[in-house]
């Protein structure tokens, strides 16, 4: 029996010491990792926040617990006066005599508070950022209209308030169990003395444990009438008619009852009347049910429902204001477009700036194309494709880009050793871009940046740090500087190595270090491999949507972020929003909340793995108390490079959830509100076949009004159960006018044609369809690409390409561009030619005269039957090299050259 003991005290002792040692050694890593990034501050204000309140939770709740033990202490002691026998006293007495003295007693209770402090403080301790956001509390600057609040108030105090009132419950409640249970196991006969009514011991005690539950009901009570305001109770989100006619007295009458019953059951330890305690008791149940829910329920079946719109209307006002500041489209600027469907030819010339920035690549079929074309090794891979703009000799211009990034699941099986993993296969390389709307004689983009090494054909792009440490496929970690190169880029036949030259990643600068990585990543490898060295730099939490969300975990971050070149370096932006689903009246979007502010972008060096953050809306509350609780994490955005700040976008993900609520809150007007009369959606469009909701898109355009072409995010609006177009809505993204919306009304006397309509009218006209109809029978798929919707001067433009990819081939080609302009549907093979014969602008080319003096093309030299086998051997095997490489362009090249080749074979046989 002893040994069994044995055996699970060292077994209980073992894995109390591994959770232990993996406790300190989590803590460790995790401070060197802030360190190395000049985060530790972040690290230590988290860590003390969490801990602190840990500390002040256990020391709260356990001196509650001891102290309602200490009350019990007397009852416990004291000895049982029942004889068993003659002069024999009873087992409860001998206990007491024999083990329960009055200081191991006192032991015993302490060792129970601290066990249940420890363990429910472990519970309540992970609301820091809450009780911090309370200390450091900032102001919204905008009162609710029913109880005068800032809006603060709910978002940083109301969940403070909860929290601490949830916790006295639970302080509360534990102690009553415990004590009750302490007292009927000390002297049982207790109870059943207190049901007739005699004095009891405990009475006293848990008399005031329930009188002071009581009083938090009260106040319970209280807080209910803040949480009115976000009811979902009305025609809309907030505090409706009943809410606030029926609910909110019926809570203050509830709040008065609770604290009255209170009162009571204290003057009935006194007095001693039981059915004063059980009067107040039924009175207060009866009251929380007439009148928390049958008055309410009568004032809104017979009040509200008769005449809903007359009553509500007030709260309705409430609900449009406040969501429309919720979600910033209070600062939307709206205007009236006017459809004069005059476009010109001289129109067009005029707007050069946009037709020029049309984007004809839709990023999916592009996505394939750049893999097919430019991962150029199997284990490269691009993740996703990006619009951005740069300005390229001169020229302002909208790219699409995509990283090059290491795929260590896609290398070759046998390469798959720990040395390729974590020290060799380290890094991706390099980019691809290509212009939106340029297109190759073959179908294919035209590169600014490709191939490996990646070379640009203009100094504004060039690229010399193009090594990616850190992107969105990098998920396993890895160690530089060792004694072992790293495999930097494929040269031919042959590979490129190179070596760490950056700061990212943290040093394992001694055998410590070792221990605790190898222990952490659970890999001995660590410890065991002769290629570290004291100069050694292991990475880790390298995949940069991981990484931001470590540094700062409490925003919610974009899940598309895009690369940027900036000066020669590649950067990643990320954008992230602050949200909360405490805005009072404001409508909530599933999974986000109720407000949302695009506040901060973070910025992410894909060499050293640097992640900085900088707040671009410095009249958010939260940010400002973000800022405040971590000082020295946020910058200003007078700090972000100037060249960075060019590349700012308005993330599509907000703009997105602005769109979706404008389709029901650009009603400003409550009848109109209430009624749904003008109840916009989100158009639908043709992709691979099937409808499917419009994507926003950026596009390079001068907007109405405006003197120069800036970069935009659009998205038309249709009216809800029709195809037609009613508005188009535009957010700016270059400075100065960077985060503003803009929302363009087309007259409601005019028709203009939406999405859907101007897809049908692609689908009838007999020369497209026709066309379609005979690639898709050929062992080939059509890809109709987004439809571009596009304002110039008082008319629209619509633009679709058209891309075609083989069944056996996933290389999509641009085919044809599709324009629509009124009743004309024009397809043609590049966008200016479509653009020509729209506006009746083709060029005539004039047949071609002999010219006598013309001298007749000379015969090519006709080479050697034997050479020309040599060459024709020589071009096959450059065209497999190509093939192995996945250049796809220069496979068909030397195809194309190969087959002239053997042409010239053939009639030199003949």
């Amino acid at each position: 029996m002893k040994i069994k003991w044995l055996v699970t005290a060292v077994i209980s002792a073992a894995l109390v010491l591994i959770l232990m040692i993996t406790s300190g050694v989590d803590l460790y890593t995790d401070w060197l990792w802030f360190k190395t990034l000049g985060k530790d501050q972040v690290f230590l204000i988290s860590l003390t926040s969490d801990w602190g309140l840990r500390a002040v939770l256990f020391i709260i709740l356990f001196v509650v617990f001891f102290t309602n033990l200490l009350l019990t202490r007397k009852s416990v002691l004291r000895p049982d006066m029942t004889l068993v026998g003659d002069n024999v006293i009873s087992f409860k007495t001998y206990l007491i005599q024999r083990f329960l003295t009055p200081r191991r007693l006192l032991w015993l209770y302490a060792i129970i508070a601290f066990i249940l402090a420890a363990f429910f403080s472990s519970l309540a301790s992970g609301q820091w950022l809450m009780v911090q956001s309370y200390l450091h509390k900032s102001s919204f600057g905008i009162s609710d209209p029913i109880l005068g609040k800032d809006v603060g108030f709910y978002v940083f105090e109301l969940p403070f308030y909860r929290y601490v009132y949830s916790l006295a419950v639970l302080a509360l409640v534990v102690s009553g169990l415990l004590v009750t249970m302490v007292y009927f196991v000390a002297n049982p006969g207790d109870f059943y003395y207190f049901q007739l009514g005699k004095p009891a011991p405990f009475k006293l005690h848990l008399s005031v444990l329930v009188a002071l539950l009581l009083g938090l009901k009260a106040w319970g009570y209280r807080l209910a009438i803040y949480d009115l305001l976000r009811s979902p109770r009305g025609v809309t989100f907030g505090a409706s008619y009943t809410d606030v006619y029926a609910h909110l007295p019926s809570l203050k009458i509830l709040s008065l009852l609770a604290l009255v019953a209170a009162i009571v059951i204290i003057i009935n330890v006194f007095t001693r009347n039981i059915r004063l305690v059980v009067g107040s008791i039924i009175l207060l149940l009866a009251g929380s049910v007439l009148l928390g829910n049958v008055y309410p329920a009568l004032v809104q079946k017979f009040k509200v429902e008769p005449d809903e719109f007359a009553v509500e209307e007030p709260f309705l006002k409430h609900n449009i204001r406040f969501t429309r500041s919720a979600y910033n489209l209070d600062q939307m600027e709206e205007k009236t477009f006017p459809v004069m469907n005059d476009l010109s030819w001289e129109d067009i010339q005029k707007n050069r700036e946009t037709l020029d920035n049309i984007r004809l690549w839709d990023w999916r079929p592009l996505q394939e194309t750049y893999k097919q074309l430019q991962e150029l090794r199997l284990y490269y891979d691009f993740e996703n494709v990006d619009v951005d703009r740069y300005t390229v000799n001169g020229k302002y211009r909208q790219v699409m880009l995509a990283a090059r990034e290491m795929n260590q699941e896609q290398l070759p099986g046998r390469a798959k050793t720990w040395v390729n993993r974590r020290l060799r296969y380290t890094h991706g390389y390099g980019l691809v871009m290509s212009p939106v709307n340029e297109v190759s004689p073959e179908g294919l983009p035209n590169f600014f940046i490709k191939d490996i090494p990646p070379r640009a054909t203009s100094d504004d792009l060039n690229v010399v740090r193009p090594e990616i440490y850190y992107g969105e496929l990098t998920n396993e970690y890895v160690v530089v500087g060792t004694k072992t190169e790293e495999f930097d880029y494929p040269w031919g036949d042959s590979n490129v190595d190179t070596r760490y030259e950056g700061e990212g990643g943290v040093p394992l600068s001694s055998l410590w270090r070792r221990l605790v990585y190898a222990w952490k990543l659970g890999d001995y490898k660590l410890l065991l491999s002769g290629s570290l060295t004291s100069e050694s730099r292991i990475m880790y939490v390298r995949n940069i949507h991981d990484r931001v969300r470590k540094v700062f975990p409490y925003l919610l971050y974009d899940p598309d972020p895009y690369l940027v070149v900036s000066n020669g370096r590649l950067y990643w932006i990320q954008d992230a929003y602050t949200v909360t689903d405490m805005y009072p009246y404001s409508e909530p979007v599933p999974n986000l909340g109720n407000y949302i502010r695009n506040s901060v972008k973070v910025v992410i060096d894909a060499y050293n793995g640097q992640v900085e953050y900088y707040i671009v809306d410095s009249s958010d509350p939260i940010a400002k108390t973000y800022s405040s609780i971590f000082p020295g994490l946020f910058r200003t955005l007078e700090e972000m490079p100037a060249d960075l700040r060019n590349h700012m976008r308005y993330p599509e993900l907000l703009f997105r959830i602005q769109a979706e609520v404008l389709t029901s809150y650009h009603m400003t007007n409550p009848r109109v509100f209430y009624n749904k009369e003008d109840v916009w959606n989100i158009p639908q469009e043709i992709f691979a076949g099937k409808s499917q909701e419009m994507e926003p898109y950026y596009t390079i355009m001068k907007l109405p009004g405006s003197e120069r072409p800036e970069f935009v995010l659009m998205l038309p609006f249709t009216p809800s159960k029709k195809n037609n177009m009613v508005a188009w809505l535009a957010a700016r993204s270059d400075q100065p006018n960077y985060g503003k919306l803009i929302l363009f009304k087309f007259p409601k006397d005019k028709r203009v044609f939406g999405p859907l309509q101007i897809e049908a009218r692609i689908d009838q006209d007999s020369e497209i369809s026709q066309q379609l109809t005979l690639w898709n029978q050929r062992g080939s798929q059509t890809i109709r690409g987004n439809l571009l919707v596009l304002p110039i001067e008082n008319s629209i433009l619509y633009v679709e390409p058209l891309f075609l990819q083989a069944e056996e081939s996933k290389l999509p080609e641009f085919k044809r561009v599709i324009v629509v302009f009124e009743e004309k549907v024009v397809m043609a093979e590049t966008l200016e030619e479509a653009l020509r014969r729209l506006f009746g602008q083709e060029q005539v080319v004039p047949p071609e005269r002999p010219e006598l003096s013309k001298k007749p093309e000379e015969e090519p030299v006709a080479l050697p039957l034997q050479e020309m086998v040599q060459k024709a051997l020589q071009l096959f095997n450059q065209a497999q090299d190509r093939l192995r490489a996945g250049d796809w362009a220069g496979y068909g090249e030397f195809l194309k050259e190969l087959e002239d080749t053997l042409q010239q074979m053939a009639r030199q046989v003949e």
